[in-house]
């Protein structure tokens, strides 16, 4: 079965929307600044925050919501909406519809808020309720009408990546005519300070496979895409934007939360998705690594990056995070997204603000903005905690 992708919506820091989206990629403008929306003592760090409140979340999507609603949740409405619409999924519906989201955070941004009221008086228990992952997911749905089946996939920055793979699938067994996937993450206390307990944010806009890294920007954001087969595509009218060709997932549980020195979880993931595709290395024309800034991730998905490609050449290689930060649970859909973009408008994204060389590794990443190549298959990974490593493959559609 061929799987395409037919509509795609996405929220992020440095825009709403693919064409402002676009537009930011293109001219290199990113929104990491000091954290605005978001209270919490940590005044010194920077962060990559969607510059609109929930209020103007609420005013975007029509007005008229009723609470409780979560941060997360409007972020994914958001995003929905804008992917259900491109890909009419109301004009022209298929028989059964699929919903997967990845998120970690669900609701946290209301309970930690609400937690102490709801221990002494219990004045606030719509926001604790709506608390857990799949209430989020819930809400997102609900908001653009009936779904056959709503999922929600929660594995910390694999999460969204994942949720294309679930989706994909339900399609390829039967299970659904249509998976809409994704993820949708706000930032959080308990985001902020685990990684901060950690010791992996910098307090500087993130510098992803620079020598000088010194760690991560938390991001936040949502993003989706319209999966379906291209007979039901070809049937329903609408023209798909690119196929999705590839993907895999490797648990290597080398460590709870640092990738392995040889990133062999990175390396399987890769590989995995290579095979599934029916690609060869020297095929992939883009790699948006997974890039956090991390001194410990840029090194192990480099070495895994040098293992598989080297032989023939390492294609073009950027993290996107320099432009959104790490987006955490929604990071693979955003960056899918990106990917879309990138061959849909035959551009590499740039690595933003990289000087200086990694010694252990054989390339440097691509940091000139709005480069223009044609690009016909991308390789995005996404790796999340435990070494819960995913890559997907997307490309260029040609009708066969």
């Amino acid at each position: 079965m061929t799987i395409c992708v037919t509509g795609i919506g996405i929220i992020s820091s440095i825009g709403v929307g693919r064409q402002a989206t676009l537009d930011s990629l293109l001219t290199g403008r990113c929104n990491i600044a000091p954290i605005a929306h978001f209270k919490t003592i940590h005044s010194d760090l920077v962060s990559a925050e969607v510059v609109q409140s929930n209020e103007q979340l609420i005013e975007l999507l029509g007005g008229g919501l009723k609470e409780p609603l979560t941060r997360t949740a409007l972020l994914g409405m958001v995003a929905l909406d804008q992917a259900y619409k491109e890909a009419r999924v109301e004009e022209q519906r298929p028989q059964r519809v699929a919903f997967v989201s990845g998120t970690t955070v669900g609701g946290m941004d209301k309970s930690e808020q609400f937690y102490l009221d709801f221990l002494n008086n219990d004045s606030k228990n719509q926001y604790i309720a709506s608390h857990d992952c799949g209430r989020c997911s819930e809400m997102i749905a609900d908001y653009c009408g009936h779904f056959d089946i709503i999922t929600t996939i929660s594995t910390a920055c694999s999460s969204a990546a994942n949720a294309v793979i679930f989706g994909a699938n339900l399609l390829k067994t039967g299970r659904t005519d249509m998976a809409i996937v994704g993820g949708s993450e706000c930032i959080t206390k308990f985001h902020l300070n685990g990684f901060n307990t950690l010791r992996i944010l910098d307090k500087e806009p993130c510098r992803p496979f620079d020598a000088s890294r010194a760690g991560l920007n938390l991001g936040e954001g949502a993003a989706y895409l319209v999966l379906e087969s291209e007979a039901s595509a070809l049937k329903r009218g609408v023209e798909p934007l690119c196929k999705l060709s590839g993907y895999a997932n490797f648990c290597d549980a080398h460590h709870q939360t640092a990738s392995s020195e040889d990133g062999e979880g990175a390396f399987l993931a890769m590989s995995g998705a290579l095979q599934n595709s029916g690609l060869q290395p020297e095929d992939i024309d883009y790699i948006n690594a997974h890039g956090t800034g991390t001194v410990n991730n840029d090194l192990s998905e480099g070495i895994a990056i040098s293992r598989l490609f080297s032989k023939r050449g390492i294609p073009p290689v950027s993290s996107t995070k320099s432009f959104t930060g790490h987006t955490t649970s929604a990071s693979g859909s955003i960056e899918a997204v990106i990917s879309i973009l990138s061959i849909q408008h035959g551009f590499i994204p740039a690595n933003l603000r990289f000087r200086n060389k990694i010694e252990e590794l054989s390339f440097v990443p691509s940091s000139d903005i709005g480069l223009k190549v044609d690009v016909n298959n991308v390789l995005t990974n996404s790796f999340g905690f435990g070494g819960n490593d995913t890559t997907l493959i997307f490309s260029k559609y040609k009708k066969e």
